[in-house]
């Protein structure tokens, strides 16, 4: 039914027919897609968001979509943001691993759309765990600066309130303080908080 109202029509997807299309959404689950195939699902989706529908995307393989091609899955969460299926699809952006692909579909979605501040905060929360629970040393400190940049482009566009999350968030920074992101987001916290 997804196909049947475009066979052969090049529009949208590049130069694509829609059968390539959905050939390039099952590898997208499994791999990397190169620059110009994600440029062309996402020249589809922009033309026709329906097209999301036909992905047969789910809660379930967000986290490969997240991993493996995070451009698309911002794309096609971004289309997903008024269907009654999103708490889904933010639940399992929340439960999946923390990695730098999903912190950045995170802040894509985030500066893109009004999104839930119980989901930003447990998101936060989750990233926070993920950090102190890593045992590898080298992986812990690289996440920790992973995680104060994120924090810290949340503050700056003023996509989460600090005094919702203050105290976690200093305790964090006071846990890695060796970690000079952690020392610089724990500075402009305090500033923060003491310019409100």
């Amino acid at each position: 039914m997804c196909l049947s109202n475009h066979h052969g029509n090049s529009t949208g997807g590049g130069h694509l027919q829609n059968s390539e299309l959905m050939e390039l959404v099952g590898k997208a689950f499994k791999e990397s897609l190169t620059i110009q195939q994600q440029q062309a699902l996402k020249a589809k989706i922009d033309v026709d968001p329906q097209f999301v529908q036909c992905m047969e995307l789910s809660p379930d393989k967000l986290a490969a979509l997240v991993e493996n091609n995070p451009l698309i899955a911002i794309e096609a969460l971004l289309c997903l943001l008024h269907s009654s299926q999103i708490s889904e699809y933010l639940t399992a952006l929340v439960n999946m691993n923390m990695s730098l692909h999903s912190m950045e579909v995170v802040n894509r979605l985030t500066t893109a759309a009004d999104l839930p501040a119980e989901f930003i905060h447990l998101y936060i929360s989750n990233c926070i765990q993920t950090c102190h629970k890593t045992k590898d040393k080298f992986m812990q400190s690289r996440l920790v600066r992973l995680v104060c940049v994120f924090l810290q482009s949340l503050i700056r566009n003023r996509l989460i309130n600090v005094q919702d999350l203050c105290v976690e968030i200093e305790t964090f920074c006071l846990d890695f303080n060796k970690i000079k992101e952690a020392t610089a987001l724990y500075k402009l916290i305090k500033t923060l908080v003491s310019g409100e």
